[in-house]
């Protein structure tokens, strides 16, 4: 999972900054995020994820709350926001993410993690799950 997620900070970052801000700020359709926000939206999974990571090395069992996506994206006006700072924020928490993901404590991977009060899974299955749903949205930019 770290060599996937170094891949995607090694190559991704100069695909994100060759879109216009203006492109960036387009939604799709009436009711789908811009790139702008769904870049956003990985900015908060990337938030939420750092306290998963963390606090799943620090106790025997995190039990960690949802956050409402949608509603998030909607107060931080990320479609607003300029591109550039945008992908460079997001850059910078996953370059940190990743050194986190390096340095976990090897016998905190099997801590189980429940999100919303769902079936608890490993902290390593919540790190490579976080990668996986990266890629699908970063998917989503670049196609």
């Amino acid at each position: 999972m770290t060599d996937r997620l170094a891949e995607i900070l090694a190559t991704v970052p100069a695909q994100l900054a060759a879109i216009s801000d203006e492109d960036a700020a387009r939604r799709p359709g009436p009711d789908r995020w811009a790139p702008k926000e769904i870049l956003g939206h990985l900015i908060d999974s990337a938030a939420n994820n750092h306290q998963r990571f963390v606090r799943g090395q620090l106790v025997e069992r995190l039990d960690d709350p949802s956050y409402e996506q949608e509603r998030w994206v909607a107060v931080q006006h990320y479609w607003t926001e300029s591109w550039s700072d945008l992908v460079n924020l997001w850059v910078a928490m996953n370059r940190h993410l990743l050194h986190i993901m390096r340095n976990v404590d090897r016998s905190k991977l099997d801590t189980p993690v429940s999100i919303r009060g769902d079936a608890t899974v490993p902290l390593s299955h919540v790190m490579s799950g976080y990668v996986s749903h990266m890629e699908h949205h970063l998917g989503q930019i670049l196609k």
